[in-house]
Order: structure tokens, then C-alpha cells, then sequence
């Protein structure tokens, strides 16, 4: 169970949906699960399988031809326990008309069932009418029977638009988000103390695979010492294959993912490492990547609006993997994964230092005992950085009315928010605007506070945020 840590809410959600399979006068029920890759969603999904104790079928399409597809399918529909799975064996479909045809008749028609299909959108690609024969056979023939249909896909954007109104399958399927573990999960299974496990989560990004590497109790520099030279670990390779599947015509998307990994995080910045790429060639490869949930879009929040947009890269694991192991993955292949380590030791504290700036602010949106009216947490810069604030609070963004906190992220090991740092976070609050004397200081450290008039945010409530 060591890998399901952080899952109960998820199979609770699954138990709920599948509560109502059986029920009226259209019994079958749908789900569509999303979730970035590797997160764990179909191991979700055959741990839920195991628990029901149903009949089931559970299928995983890969990016190959239809044909190819079809006849994986009817293999697995045939090794399945669904009461008539002999049918497969007789019949050889030629579409995925034919074949999810004579699923309706291989499951039980009066008795509960489980079908996942896995990688929805390879499907798809394959057969770009698919949803529509999903939307009349699921309304003919699935929903007359008491099965849960379970549809998975890692393509955020394909998964998202199945459901929306102008799609053949549109509210015929309940919606399901499968997130990443979080820092509270990644504490709870390394058994590490809250500060520790914001490490590991800034580096694992709270994917269960690479989480299921990392020894109980092990440090960052230790688990990294362990894995970096060997080219078929998790780590190593999860980023590299999550790449592949997101980009693999769209070379222009993987080259700016990878400028912006590496710490360009303005237009203009990506337009001068891009390597003559046209100005509308980047802002089209932003679009798709941004699409895709590849990388976020900020702007400064305050009572001004701006244009100073800044870019990130949403997934923690691919902010740390295109920051070192990318750049080494020619050393790692030749047995020099200590060259790569040297570079983490060298960097690792001011990578961090803006690595968690995101999680920290996140983390602030689930908190309670904010100042009263905080709706929007974000941070704020001009184009010369005077000032620069890792943290406003604010009643609403991108443009807000009331500005109700200003705060600096100090994630030292060693050292603790002192009287400097105040005196700058003071200063800084002068030239915030919507801020004056009377706005709230918060101090998010690693290492404790050595100043009064500042709320200190610790370690302990980062993580219990995410309890």
C-alpha cells in the first residue's frame, strides 16, 4: 500500500461514482480522469479495480496505428474476467465501432462492472471519430447496463475538451482530477521532517514512481547521490519520457520548455537564447505549451496593471529535471553521473531558493489566518526588479483593489529571517503599490525569525496546508 499513501480521497471519490452504477432507468455511469503524466492514475485505477472485486476490463492504448490498437484490445478483452470475454475470441473487429460493440455484450448485463480505457487521447488520434461513437454507444448500450466506464488521459488540453459542449460526449461523463502526491504525502511516505520534504517534493514534483525510489528517511543529497548515475531510474527518465509524449512533432514547444526550465522566464529573454527563432514562432510555442499546462503565465499582482509577464514551468519535477538532468543526460549515459551531482551541489541552494517560491505561494492559498480579504496570492516586479516581492496578498487578480500582505520567501538552511531582511521587506512594502505602513509582513523561512513585526510562516504550516 506504500504507493497508495495519499490516496484514500481519490478511491473514496471512485467508491462515490461507483455507488450510483445501478441506479434508474440508465444504470452505466462514465468518468473522465485526468492528470499530468506518471502521476499515478492508473494505478489508481487498478487499485480501485481490486477493491470492488467487480468484473473488469482494463485497457492501455499506445500511440500506434488503429489496427494495432484493436488487436491489443481484443487480446486483453479476452484474457479479462468480464463474464463473456469468449466473444473476443470468436470475433475479430476491424473498428472500434465493432469492438466496444461487443464489450456491451461481453460485460455483465445484470450485474456490476468495471472497463477502464487508458491513454484516451491515443485512441482518439487514431480514430478521430471515436468520441462519437463513445457518446451513441455509451447512450445506446453502456448506460443500460451497470458499468462504470472509466476514460483516462495525461493530455490535460484533449481531456478537458471531451467534455465540453460542442463535443460528442459532452455531459455524459462526470470529471476527475488526479494530482501529483502531495508535500504532505511525500512526508508521510519518506518519513522526513517538514523542510526535508519540501526538498523532496521540489526535486520528485510528487510523482509516485520516482517517490517509490527514495528510501524512508534519506536526504536529498543522498537519494540524488544514489540515482543520478544510474540512466534507468525514475528520475532520470520520467522528465525525458514526459517530453517525448508532449512534444513529439512540436520541436519549437520542447526548445522554449527547455529555455524556460533553464531559468529564461520572459519573452524577451526566450526570444534572445531562442537561436533565431521568430518572434512568432515563440509566441506560438508559449500557446501550446500553455495549452498543454506545461508552463504558467504571472504578472505582477497589485493595484497597477501590468504587462511584465513572466513564464514557469508548472510541474516541480521538470523544473528541477531540465535544470540538471537534462543538460547532463550525455554524462549520465557514459557513466559520469557525479559530473552531474557536482553541478546540483554547486547550484542547489539557489535553485531552490527560487524553486519553492511557487510552492510556497501555493501553499499560502491553502492556508487559514490570512489577513481578511485575501482571495489572490502572487508576487510582484517592475522591469528593473526595484522592487521585487516574493509575496502579495491581494482581495482579487490580476488587477486588485486592496493589497492586504507583502511577504519574502528566505529558504537558507542556516540562516534565519533577520533584521536585514526585514528592513528590506520594509522598504520593498514603500514601493509596493497598493501597499503602505500598515500592510501585514510575512516571512516565509527554512531557518526560524529573529525579528518581531513580521508573521513568520513556518516548515510545519507549508506542508500541514496540504493536510
Amino acid at each position: 500500500m506504500d504507493g497508495f499513501i495519499g490516496r484514500e480521497r481519490e478511491l473514496a471519490v471512485l467508491s462515490r461514482y461507483f455507488g450510483r452504477v445501478g441506479a434508474g432507468d440508465r444504470p452505466g455511469r462514465a468518468i473522465l480522469m485526468r492528470g499530468r503524466r506518471r502521476v499515478g492514475k492508473s494505478r489508481l485505477a487498478e487499485e480501485f479495480i481490486r477493491r470492488s472485486g467487480v468484473p473488469s476490463l482494463f485497457f492501455t492504448a499506445a500511440k500506434e496505428p488503429i489496427g494495432d490498437q484493436l488487436e491489443r484490445f481484443v487480446a486483453d478483452a479476452a484474457a479479462s474476467d468480464l463474464p463473456d470475454a469468449a466473444l473476443f475470441a470468436e470475433v475479430t473487429p476491424t473498428s472500434w465501432d465493432s469492438a466496444l460493440r461487443l464489450l456491451a455484450q461481453a460485460v455483465p448485463q445484470d450485474a456490476p462492472s468495471i472497463v477502464v480505457l487508458d491513454e484516451l487521447p491515443y485512441m482518439i488520434e487514431g480514430d478521430p471519430h471515436l468520441e462519437g461513437r463513445l457518446q451513441r454507444l455509451f447512450d445506446r448500450e453502456f448506460s443500460r447496463r451497470p458499468m462504470l466506464l472509466i476514460l483516462i488521459g495525461s493530455d490535460l488540453s484533449i481531456m478537458e475538451a471531451v467534455n465540453q459542449y460542442d463535443r460528442p460526449f459532452y455531459m455524459r461523463a462526470s470529471e476527475m482530477v488526479v494530482d501529483p502526491l502531495t508535500p504532505a504525502d511525500v512526508a508521510e511516505k519518506l518519513r522526513l521532517p517538514p523542510a526535508e520534504a519540501i526538498d523532496a517534493y521540489l526535486v520528485t514534483g510528487g510523482l509516485p514512481m520516482i517517490l517509490d525510489e527514495w528510501p524512508a528517511g534519506a536526504t536529498v543529497r543522498a537519494f540524488l547521490g544514489s540515482v543520478v548515475s544510474d540512466p534507468t531510474s525514475a528520475l532520470i527518465v520520467s522528465g525525458e519520457r514526459a517530453m517525448a509524449a508532449e512534444f513529439p512533432s512540436e520541436a519549437q514547444a520542447r526548445a522554449l520548455m527547455k529555455a524556460i526550465g533553464s531559468g529564461q522566464r520572459t519573452y524577451s529573454s526566450m526570444l534572445k537564447v531562442s537561436g533565431g527563432m521568430a518572434g512568432t514562432s515563440v509566441t506560438r510555442g508559449l500557446h501550446i505549451l500553455m495549452d498543454k499546462r506545461m508552463i504558467s503565465a504571472e504578472v505582477p499582482l497589485s493595484v497597477r496593471p501590468s504587462k511584465e509577464r513572466r513564464y514557469h514551468v508548472a510541474d516541480p519535477h521538470l523544473r528541477f529535471w531540465l535544470s540538471f538532468v537534462e543538460p547532463g543526460m550525455a554524462e549520465i549515459s557514459r557513466g559520469r553521473g557525479d559530473l552531474v551531482m557536482r553541478r546540483i551541489e554547486r547550484s542547489w541552494t539557489a535553485w531552490r531558493g527560487m524553486a519553492v517560491e511557487p510552492f510556497v505561494r501555493e501553499s499560502l492559498r491553502r492556508m487559514d489566518g490570512l489577513p481578511e480579504r485575501t482571495a489572490a496570492i502572487g508576487g510582484y516586479w517592475t522591469r528593473t526588479n526595484d522592487p521585487e516581492i516574493d509575496l502579495v496578498g491581494a482581495d482579487r487578480e490580476p488587477v486588485a483593489k486592496v493589497v492586504t500582505m507583502v511577504g519574502s520567501v528566505k529558504w537558507l538552511e542556516n540562516r534565519p529571517f533577520d533584521q536585514h531582511d526585514f528592513s528590506e521587506l520594509v522598504v520593498h512594502r514603500s514601493k509596493m503599490p497598493g501597499a503602505d505602513a500598515s500592510t501585514p509582513l510575512y516571512a516565509v523561512s527554512r531557518a526560524g525569525c529573529e525579528v518581531a513585526g513580521v508573521r513568520h510562516v513556518t516548515p510545519e504550516e507549508l506542508v500541514d496546508a496540504w493536510r
